[in-house]
């Protein structure tokens, strides 16, 4: 059986890297990385490379002419570029359809919420407002634009990660694996979200790649669905730590978004200035509104991991804890948060 040649966009971030290692792990997919020429020197690209990752350097910016040839003879295109990236994707599903991609997979890959001003990062509005004067909600742009092009998609969202779901302890003895942490409750606590393993995303991503059921079609692929209080008292009971709970109401919730959303507009292009926003729009999303659940995906058109994949068992949310707790878990994000500080 002849293998399935993926080309992976951002293959060393976060997301990136767990698909490369979700595609390496199945044993059924060469995998390319679509590398900047500037990129090239990475340490996370070389250990790709150990791995069997081939490189293609180009530019998304490219000529269409340098895209063409980046593209020859791949089946699948998964792209995990940044937020300031995400109109670069518009050149690349261009050649991807000259090319005769079938599949292209554009950068989703967050938790659930819908389009159209409740979360930046879903909706993560142009700054151009030149070439895009009306509609210029970046991620609906491209994927309008796949399907104007008539070429073959798959729109994957997964849960809040494991690696961000849970509060600090007293003690600090979890500290070292954090890069941010849910040390308020939203409300009372009680808002189910589905959660996923950063390490199970390149494993569902394998699967739905492979699957015709997901044709031009939308996933929601996560875990297990918890409550904050849940979350809570299952790391009390792995601790022995008693941990204090700070609720923020929807009210202080609603007011952080108006004055993030305010900051972030005042500054546009500082990075820095968007992070408060995230979190305070996130915590409006799953944690008052309730977005990010099955059943909200269901409606909103998603299939689900779990319907698709009964059998495929994800990493238990309970045994990471108390894998983070041991003093083995791996820390994300850390360099970017350095810039931050």
């Amino acid at each position: 059986m002849s293998t399935t040649k993926v080309l992976l966009v951002g293959a060393t971030g976060e997301t990136g890297g767990s698909i490369a290692n979700g595609l390496l792990e199945a044993g059924t997919f060469e995998v390319y990385a679509l590398i900047r020429p500037r990129s090239v020197a990475k340490p996370a690209l070389t250990a790709l490379q150990d791995r069997g990752v081939k490189v293609r350097q180009c530019d998304m910016t490219a000529s269409e002419e340098e895209l063409l040839e980046a593209l020859k003879d791949i089946d699948v295109v998964i792209s995990t570029v940044g937020p300031a990236d995400q109109l670069e994707q518009l050149p690349l599903a261009k050649a991807a359809k000259k090319a005769g991609v079938k599949r292209f997979v554009p950068c989703g890959f967050i938790p659930v919420t819908p389009p159209g001003g409740v979360m930046w990062l879903r909706d993560q509005v142009s700054r151009d407002r030149v070439t895009f004067p009306g509609d210029c909600r970046t991620k609906e742009i491209v994927y309008n634009h796949i399907k104007q092009l008539w070429l073959p998609y798959t729109i994957i969202d997964v849960g809040w990660w494991y690696q961000f779901s849970y509060p600090r302890l007293a003690s600090g003895k979890i500290d070292y694996a954090m890069t941010m942490s849910n040390d308020e409750i939203i409300g009372d606590g009680n808002t189910p979200s589905a959660l996923t393993d950063l390490r199970d995303i390149g494993h569902y991503v394998a699967k739905i790649i492979s699957d015709e059921r997901t044709l031009n079609k939308m996933v929601f692929a996560y875990d297990v669905v918890l409550t904050q209080n849940e979350i809570y008292d299952m790391l009390e009971k792995i601790s022995g730590e008693q941990i204090e709970r700070k609720h923020v109401s929807a009210e202080e919730i609603l007011d952080r978004v108006a004055s993030a959303r305010a900051s972030s507009e005042t500054y546009p292009y500082d990075p820095a200035k968007y992070v408060p926003r995230y979190i305070a729009e996130y915590q409006l999303s799953w944690g008052i509104r309730g977005d990010n659940k099955p059943e909200y995906a269901k409606y909103l058109g998603y299939l689900t991991s779990k319907e698709l994949y009964p059998d495929f068992k994800p990493s238990n949310f309970e045994d990471y804890l108390k894998h983070v707790f041991s003093g083995s878990a791996k820390g994300i994000y850390t360099d970017r948060i350095k810039r931050f500080e």
